[in-house]
Order: C-alpha cells, then sequence, then structure tokens
C-alpha cells in the first residue's frame, strides 16, 4: 500500500520493541531524517542501552527536532512512542513550529515481536515488557487524532509493513514552481463592477456568457503567460458578492487564477453550513444577494470557499500571498495557527475609540526572504514595509479595487464607482480618494 506523505512533516512511528520501526525508517527515509531515541543515549553515554541516560537522551532528540523542524525539514522520530505522555511533548513540538504530525503506528502480533527480540544481540527485551508495550500503544490508538496526529497509517502484519510504499506530496500551500507573473488583487468585497474595471486595466479579457448557457458565467483570457491571485475578501457590503463569486470561482476553474480565503469568506461559509454566527459587518448583504441565486449556487460557494488554501509560497519562495499577511516562520506551514493568522492577522488585544481591535504591526518586523503581499485592514494608500505591502485600498468604503503586478511591482488601481458600505473606522479624508503609491526603490 502506497501512503502519501506531507513534505513538511513530524513522523512519529509508534510500536513496541521488535515492531519493526527502525528498519522500516531505514527503507523510507535518509539515514539524516531521522532521530531515535537509541543513537541519542549513545550521545550522551556512549551506550545506546544506557537506561539511566533516557531523560538526557531525550532533551537531545527533542533539541535536534526542534532544530530540523525550524529549518523545515522533514523529521522522523524512532522511539516506542507508546504513551500519550511520550506524544505529547512531540506534539507540541510540532505546534510550535507550525508542522503537521504524521503517526505510522506498528500493530504487529505480539508473538513477532517477542520472536525478534530473542534473535537480537544488543539487547534482551522482556517478553512481559512487550506485552506491556503492546498494550499501552493498544488503549490509545484510538484517540490519536484527538491528541493532534493529522494523519494516521497503521501496519498490522509483517506483509503490510513489506509491502508499504512512501510518496511524498508537496503542502497545499507549496507552489515555489510557479514564477509568474501574476497580477495580485486586493479585496473586492462584492464591488464586481471596479473588478472588471480593474481586469480591463490590466488587459485581461472578461466576456460574460448569457444567462441560462451552458459552462462557465464568465470566460477569463489572461494576457500572455500572467495570472491572478485574489487575496481574499472577496464576499460581504458590496453589491454584488454573487458576481464576483461567479468570477473568481471561474476564474480559478480555468486556471488563470489563485485565490486565498480572506475572514469574511470563512464566516460567510459557516453562515451556509447553517452554523450560528453574527450577521454583522456585511454578511447580511452576501446572505440576501446569495438566497435570490438559482438552485445550486449556494453549495457550489461552500465547496468552493470551504476548499480554499491559507496561503501560497510561490517564485521559489520569493513570494508570499495571504490575506492578512504571514510570518516568516509560518510562511509554507500548514496549521491551524498559521490559517488562523492568514486569516486575520494579529492584534494587540486592545480596541480603539471605534470599537475595533487594534492591529499589531508584524510587518514593522518583518525580516523574511519573501515579499508578503496581503489586505485585510484597508489603507488610504500602500506602501512597501520591510518588503511587505498591503494593497486592500478600501474600495467598497469609497476607496479605490488595486492590483499589484509581480515581479515589476507596478500598482494599478480603479476608483470606486460610490462609497458602498460606511466604515465603522473613517477610511478616507474628507473629499480624498486613494491613490496608488510607488513600487519601493
Amino acid at each position: 500500500m502506497t501512503f502519501e506523505l506531507p513534505e513538511l512533516a513530524l513522523v512519529v512511528l509508534i510500536g513496541p520493541s521488535g515492531s519493526g520501526k527502525s528498519t522500516f525508517a531505514r527503507k523510507h527515509f535518509k539515514t539524516t531524517e531521522i532521530i531515535t531515541s537509541d543513537m541519542c543515549r549513545a550521545l550522551v553515554a556512549d551506550d545506546e542501552n544506557a537506561q539511566d541516560a533516557t531523560a538526557a537522551a531525550f532533551e537531545v532528540l527533542h533539541l535536534i527536532a526542534a532544530k530540523r523542524l525550524e529549518a523545515g525539514r522533514l523529521t522522523v522520530i524512532d522511539a516506542t512512542n507508546v504513551q500519550p505522555e511520550s506524544r505529547k511533548s512531540l506534539l507540541e513540538l510540532a505546534k510550535k513550529y507550525h508542522c503537521l504530525v504524521v503517526g505510522f503506528v506498528f500493530d504487529i502480533p505480539e508473538r513477532v515481536m517477542i520472536e525478534r527480540n530473542k534473535q537480537r544481540t544488543d539487547r534482551n527485551v522482556r517478553p512481559d515488557v512487550i506485552h506491556r508495550q503492546r498494550d499501552q500503544m493498544s488503549r490509545s490508538l484510538r484517540f490519536l487524532k484527538r491528541e493532534g496526529f493529522r494523519y494516521v497509517f497503521t501496519l498490522d502484519s509483517e506483509d503490510a509493513v513489506n509491502a508499504a510504499a512512501l510518496e511524498r506530496k508537496p503542502l497545499w500551500v507549496n507552489r515555489r514552481q510557479e514564477h509568474g507573473p501574476f497580477d495580485i488583487i486586493g479585496d473586492v468585497h462584492g464591488c464586481l463592477y471596479e473588478l472588471t474595471a480593474l481586469l480591463d486595466s490590466l488587459g485581461y479579457q472578461v466576456d460574460r456568457q448569457p444567462d441560462g448557457s451552458p459552462g462557465p458565467a464568465y470566460r477569463i483570457t489572461p494576457p500572455l503567460g500572467r495570472r491572478l491571485i485574489f487575496l481574499g475578501d472577496l464576499v460581504d457590503r458590496g453589491p454584488d458578492t454573487p458576481g464576483v463569486l461567479r468570477l473568481v470561482m471561474d476564474a480559478v476553474a480555468s486556471g488563470s487564477a489563485l485565490c486565498v480565503p480572506g475572514n469574511h469568506e470563512q464566516k460567510l461559509v459557516r453562515a451556509l453550513q447553517g452554523r450560528n454566527v453574527q450577521v454583522t459587518h456585511g454578511l447580511a448583504e452576501s446572505l440576501g444577494q446569495l438566497s435570490e441565486q438559482p438552485a445550486g449556487f449556494k453549495e457550489k460557494v461552500v465547496e468552493f470557499l470551504d476548499g480554499l488554501i491559507s496561503h501560497y509560497v510561490l517564485d521559489d519562495g520569493k513570494l508570499v500571498v495571504a490575506h492578512a499577511g504571514l510570518r516568516p516562520e509560518m510562511q509554507g506551514w500548514a496549521s491551524g495557527r498559521v490559517r488562523d493568522f492568514a486569516l486575520y492577522g494579529e492584534t494587540t488585544g486592545e480596541t480603539d475609540e471605534f470599537g475595533l481591535p487594534v492591529r499589531y504591526n508584524w510587518a514593522a518586523e518583518y525580516r523574511g526572504r519573501a515579499m508578503v503581499v496581503y489586505g485585510h485592514t484597508p489603507v488610504h494608500e500602500p506602501a512597501w514595509v520591510n518588503g511587505t505591502i498591503n494593497i486592500d485600498t478600501g474600495c467598497v468604503f469609497g476607496g479605490r479595487l488595486t492590483a499589484l503586478r509581480y515581479p515589476e511591482k507596478e500598482l494599478v488601481s480603479v476608483p470606486a464607482a460610490r462609497t458602498y458600505y460606511e466604515p465603522a473606522r473613517p477610511f478616507l479624508p474628507e473629499g480624498a480618494q486613494a491613490s496608488p503609491a510607488p513600487g519601493p526603490g
């Protein structure tokens, strides 16, 4: 059987002594990817069997694993790991470094493990110890997902272990092989008129098909070689959320565009799924407009929005796109904390005089290698800060809809036809309209 393995993961081997973990690890992973408890005992005590060195050995194991995960390298832990307590520290380590955790469970018949241990020359593990280890493992197997394992693969026989094959898969956020050029578009918020005007300014041909025609509602023809990237918050507040969704969904389906989710998409999906949400910040407009759409459209919207990936790493790691931005240590990883930051950003825990959360200025501290393009919080004019740029220029609030051309770093924008939604916090100076900022020097 072939098991698909994320290219970046903490792989935890779980099984009693003699279950075949080390042989499996040597067969499927690089020597440098494997950290064994025996190796760490030898490092601190010159003896793999020195049980009195176990505590120090696991300190070393965790230190090496932390350094590898921090560097973005797949790491395999080869120890018995049969108790929840022994796995807990590994799961906490993975959480710290925003890493998926994969468990391989070696649920081999006890008699096989006892026989294997009889044949070992390096140590003698008593049958009662193996029995106890297997019992500890069996009692906690059904809780592994609850502990925090993303994937659990069980090998329940020698044949299953021998037949296993691993296929490493890039994380969905990894699009490093795609080099552009890209046209990255900020928060649209239902402003279809401005979106089509901006696409025209960027050189895209947008053809709206007659209502009732088979196939997509929109056909988007990009300039040669270029591709769109939408930064989320397609919905809410504006006059035509369904139209924006149709255009973006068709563009993504045709391969003309990529799209990451915004916090407004997250809330809309929950509302459409019948979950209890507060109908605020323009959600009522989206729900009302979607209620007038043909049967089946809302289901397509939920499927599309629910499948969006938190962020993308592009162009050999030189470009990162996320709705609310992303710190360097989170880029390229796929965890709940990464997704939350990409959707919502970071706040100070305080509220301003308008009752809105005060955003933490993560960009001021950014020192990452990648350029980060994001939106989420409307700005009067985009400005480059340490290789990051916020291109949400508040179209729905009467500002502009802005795109960044990559790699040219050229800003292109169109003015809002009018103010569609009054912001809780004043966005534009009286009588002013947003205007594009120059590219970085």
